[in-house]
């Protein structure tokens, strides 16, 4: 009889691509995916570490898995990701249920860990590989797909954990990463994103020694004709490596989108500077003038963190100004947590819960009304839609503009991984709604002029 498997994904993008991955290999190696925890025989949580919420949602999850290994003693329960690799033998004790505990640099190795397991074993394997684990186009929804290339980060942020559950930063070689889209391409996927830590820092050091010539930009320029490539996307960036260079492919390369996420976390220099980001607030605001400059409807979005050790009230206000000035068109943000062995757990002036969560609803209640005006103005204009399939409520299909807005509208399922003329008829805060026309359609017949895309009619 057929094993079956559930996998839990938590956190960002990358974990996505992880769990692909691991996806792909389980059924490579026999398995089945299940319909959902109750009929599974190995229940995977792919954890996120990234800030004390997201380890306590871990943690939640565990434990209530522990009802179903009472229930059913042959469940498998492995734990992958951030939180294993930051705690593992230490995970395995405090969580008698698990059976496996595998890090960031160990995907690769899971249907072998997994053999052990059924020996009577109970692995931890936490070590850094710095191996790529096989591509897996085949567990891409035939649309969309992730490409990683490049692991680990070097920059070392006062706040972040990452250099410590993922390692140091390596990159993939840039014959290998264009060798993967086409193979994508192949299988009929339409837009591939880019990931990785800091992308714009790629191809300073790669896997096996040495670097990449021409970095990130080279590798945008070497996918950029690949045949049947519809649209390019990355993430993410870090603002003090986006060079002009980069931001001028935004006005030059037709298949790269005109969305970018450049976290800025901060809008006080003073802050930033205890965050270790290696820029200023000018220096931040001089590379969206650049981005905008190359390309006048590039969408920006970012990341904030609220409440870092002694951010005052003028500190605060500088932030919510910053986001006015920008007028990001959508942001995420979180309250400042301790992370195990970040520099900044040990920094004095920790600020209340309820300065933070004061300052968190401030923020994200000016951010939501930039971007309900920026979706809002964007009612009657007609946008390039990539077709994904139906939305989850069904009854429209759903894809997202150049620009990575999400659209539902009205059409048949042979949409699906087209590009559609989509005109826009009602804004909501997070989406828009349109329609397709048989004038539209027709217009699809010739590429689309970049000044024609992101921007509203």
């Amino acid at each position: 009889m057929a094993r079956r498997y559930h996998i839990e994904t938590m956190g960002c993008q990358m974990n996505v691509h992880d769990s692909e991955l691991m996806a792909a290999m389980l059924e490579e190696g026999g398995w089945l995916q299940a319909r959902g925890r109750a009929d599974a025989d190995l229940i995977v949580v792919n954890t996120c570490s990234i800030r004390h919420k997201a380890e306590q949602k871990v943690y939640s999850l565990l434990g209530r898995l522990a009802a179903l290994k009472h229930d059913r003693p042959g469940l498998i329960i492995a734990a992958g990701g951030c939180v294993a690799q930051q705690q593992g033998q230490a995970l395995l004790k405090s969580c008698p249920h698990v059976d496996l505990v595998f890090g960031t640099h160990q995907v690769a190795n899971l249907v072998a860990l997994l053999a052990a397991v059924e020996r009577g074993g109970r692995p931890c394997e936490c070590g850094f590989s710095y191996e790529f684990a096989p591509a897996c186009p085949e567990k891409s929804s035939g649309i969309k797909a992730f490409v990683s290339i490049m692991q680990g980060c070097d920059n070392f942020c006062s706040y972040c954990i990452v250099p410590y559950v993922r390692g140091r930063e390596v990159s993939r070689p840039q014959e290998d990463v264009v060798r993967e889209v086409r193979g994508l391409i192949e299988r009929g996927v339409r837009e591939v994103t880019l990931l990785g830590q800091n992308v714009n820092s790629y191809g300073k050091r790669l896997l096996g020694g040495g670097s990449q010539p021409g970095g990130f930009v080279g590798l945008l320029e070497a996918l950029s004709p690949v045949e049947g490539l519809a649209r390019l996307r990355f993430t993410t960036s870090h603002p003090r490596d986006l060079s002009p260079q980069l931001a001028s492919l935004f006005g030059r390369l037709p298949v790269l989108c005109e969305h970018i996420h450049l976290p800025v976390q901060s809008g006080s220099t003073r802050v930033l500077a205890a965050m270790r980001r290696g820029y200023s607030r000018e220096d931040y605001l001089e590379r969206v003038a650049t981005l905008r400059a190359c390309c006048p409807g590039v969408a920006i979005t970012t990341d904030f963190i609220v409440g870092f050790p002694g951010e005052t009230e003028d500190d605060f206000e500088q932030t919510l100004s910053l986001v006015r000035e920008v007028a990001f068109d959508g942001s995420f943000s979180f309250k400042y947590s301790d992370r195990p062995q970040a520099r900044a757990a040990g920094f004095p002036d920790k600020l209340p819960e309820a300065v933070k969560i004061e300052r968190l609803a401030t923020l994200q209640a000016l951010q939501a009304g930039i971007t309900a005006g920026k979706f809002g103005a964007l009612a009657g204009s007609v946008q390039e839609v990539l077709a994904e399939g139906r939305s989850k409520r069904g009854g429209t299909l759903t894809g997202r503009t150049r620009c990575n807005r999400i659209v539902h509208f009205q059409g048949g399922a042979g949409l699906a991984g087209q590009l559609v003329r989509v005109r826009i008829e009602e804004a909501y805060p997070h989406s828009l709604k349109g329609r397709v026309g048989e004038e539209l359609s027709r217009a699809l017949r010739r590429p689309a002029r970049k000044e024609e895309l992101c921007i509203a009619r």
